[in-house]
Order: structure tokens, then C-alpha cells, then sequence
């Protein structure tokens, strides 16, 4: 019901403002399922996690706030350094504080599933160059190990309203279910700042360990409370990849997706459903850098032209040598009729 103000005036009702934002922004909008998810992940083989603040204090650019220096250094320092990275790396913020587990400062890296504390600003520069650029333990730090399975939801209202919508819904949906099923020391969930793709919200990327291997990042898009079972049930505790949601990986380019049929897989070895073959290559939705910074692009030209004309050509070769191979075969069959009626007379 609505409210009634002091005046005698009906306020709007918090119900109606709620579900029109779920209409407007939220899981009922109408660019919901519009799009083909698989490919909109650009390329990467590194997420470096910057624990900091709540999803609620975040400015639209976190990654180069004056108000927020930390982020901002960290940023700074691994775009400074991008062409001495050996490895693409992206970098997000995730939330700190009470039920994360986290602190300001604590960093998170995948695949190499590894934490350290306490980065402040004036030791990131040894960070990024100790653990990015020479791939060795921090010197000025104490290498963790990561354990079990990390769900990162995009909650970054500042930035785009649907992740603010959709991403603490999840969250709260995420942390039921983990309750339910006994799991709060093995599935830790936590907000992020922008990762790509408003328009896929709500947006999550999952990394898990399985005994004693890596495993890449896996992006799911266009994910709502209904979804969030199934990917607990399906995805982290049997390793299959729920096609229907899936936006790629981590260390695989949409290209090579979509140049053959496609069977994701995670590290256990369970393979989904055959038949999967990507359609296109890349969305053009926009990532995050490896310095912080959204890297939008619109491309196109997908591998299905390109295929498209090599078939035509290639067919068109084939007609080709069909053609001379006709012309010959006349030639010489011309050749022993003349050479035979040459016989005759004589």
C-alpha cells in the first residue's frame, strides 16, 4: 500500500518503486536474453582482485578516484608497467569488510589462486613488480593459498544501475543457498566493480580449485535468483558449464571459439552437453583493462564471413578444376577420333 504523508497526500508505495526498478534495470527488463552471451569475454590470463571499501562507497571509477588512492596507484602501477607484464591482466575491486573475510588492501590473484595483505600504497610498486612482472612471491608480503570457490558479482550501482539492481540481489541469493546447503567454508561470495558488459547484468565470474589444479575464470551474463542453485549445484560442484548464461573464460579467445565446436569444461574433466559451437567471436561489450580502465570496442567482422568467403572461393576453385578437367578429357578424346579417321584413310 502506499504512504500517507503528513498533508494527507499518498506517498509512492517502496513496493511500486522496487518493482519498477526490476522492470527498468533489474531481471524484467526488456534487453534481458536479447543477445548471444558466448564470446563477449575479450581475452585475459590473469585477475588481480584489489580488496577495498563496500560496493556502496565506490565512485563510477574507482580505478582513478582521487578520493580512492589506493585503487588508483595499483591502476597506475599496472598500466606503467602493462609492456614489462608478460601475462594480460585485468584488475577489479571487490569488496572488503564484515562477511567477506577481506580487508583494505588484501589482494587476490587467479588463476595462481594466492592472497596477500596489506598492500598500501607505498609498496605497490614492488608488488606490481615482484608478483606481475617477475612472477615471484612478494617480498614485502606472505604468499596465502586460496581454498575453495570464489563467486564475484558485479554490484557497482555507481556505474551502471542495472549491476546495482541485480548484483546485491544475487549476492543475497548466493549467501541463502550456500547456507542451505552447508557450504560457507567453501564458497565465498563477494561484490565487484565493473567487469564488462552492463547490458548482460547481473554479471558474475566464478574461479574454483579443483584438488590440486588451476582452473580459468568462467563469466556468466543474464543471471537471476532462479539461476543461482543450479549454479552451485551444476557448475561448482560438478564442473559443468551452464550454456544458456555462459560468456567465456579466462586464457580462451573468442576467435578460437569460434573456429570450431566448443565443449566447455572445467578442471574436473565433466564436460557439458555437445553441440555447442559458438556463433560469433566477440560481442564488443566493454572489459576492464589490465590498468582499470574500460577498453570498449566495436567489432563486427566475425569468423562466420570469413568462412563464408573462404567456402565460396573454395567452391568456386572446385567448379574451376571440374572445368579444365572436362576441357582435357575433350581435348584428347578430339585427338583419338581425328587420329583414328587418319588410320581409316590410309
Amino acid at each position: 500500500m502506499a504512504a500517507t504523508s503528513e498533508n494527507g497526500t499518498s506517498d509512492i508505495s517502496t513496493d511500486s518503486i522496487i518493482v519498477d526498478d526490476d522492470v527498468t534495470f533489474g531481471f524484467q527488463r526488456p534487453e534481458m536474453y536479447t543477445e548471444n552471451l558466448s564470446g563477449s569475454v575479450n581475452p585475459y590470463g590473469r585477475h588481480v582482485f584489489l580488496c577495498y571499501k563496500s560496493h556502496n562507497d565506490w565512485p563510477a571509477r574507482v580505478e582513478s578516484s582521487d578520493s580512492d588512492p589506493l585503487p588508483r596507484r595499483l591502476a597506475g602501477a599496472i598500466k606503467d608497467r602493462k609492456n614489462d607484464i608478460a601475462v594480460k591482466t585485468l584488475l577489479t575491486i571487490c569488496e572488503s569488510g564484515d562477511g567477506t573475510g577481506l580487508s583494505d588492501g588484501d589482494v587476490l590473484i587467479f588463476p595462481d589462486l594466492i592472497k596477500y595483505r596489506g598492500l598500501e600504497e607505498s609498496n605497490v610498486d614492488s608488488f606490481v613488480e615482484d608478483v606481475l612482472v617477475s612472477g615471484k612471491p612478494w617480498s614485502l608480503g606472505t604468499e596465502e593459498a586460496v581454498t575453495g570457490s570464489y563467486v564475484f558479482v558485479c554490484a557497482h550501482n555507481s556505474r551502471d544501475k542495472r549491476c546495482g539492481v541485480c548484483g546485491p540481489v544475487l549476492i543475497e541469493k548466493f549467501s541463502e543457498e550456500v547456507g542451505v546447503r552447508g557450504l560457507k567454508d567453501e564458497v565465498f561470495v563477494s561484490a565487484c566493480s565493473h567487469v564488462g558488459g552492463h547490458k548482460y547484468a547481473g554479471n558474475l565470474i566464478i574461479y574454483s580449485k579443483v584438488q590440486d589444479r588451476k582452473v580459468s575464470g568462467h563469466w556468466y551474463g543474464y543471471v537471476t535468483p532462479n539461476d543461482v542453485a543450479e549454479l552451485l549445484d551444476q557448475h561448482i560442484k560438478k564442473g559443468e558449464v551452464i550454456e544458456r548464461i555462459w560468456r567465456g573464460e579466462m586464457g580462451v579467445t573468442p576467435v578460437e571459439k569460434a573456429d570450431k565446436a566448443v565443449e566447455p569444461t572445467l578442471v574436473n574433466g565433466n564436460d557439458v552437453k555437445e553441440n555447442t559451437k559458438v556463433e560469433k567471436e566477440n560481442t564488443g561489450g566493454c572489459c576492464q583493462g589490465a590498468n582499470g580502465f574500460s577498453c570498449c570496442r566495436d567489432d563486427n567482422s566475425g569468423a562466420k564471413k570469413s568462412s563464408f568467403k573462404f567456402n565460396f572461393f573454395t567452391r568456386k576453385w572446385e567448379q574451376h578444376e571440374v572445368f579444365t578437367a572436362a576441357a582435357v578429357v575433350g581435348a584428347v578424346a578430339t585427338v583419338a577420333v581425328a587420329y583414328s579417321l587418319y588410320k581409316r584413310s590410309r
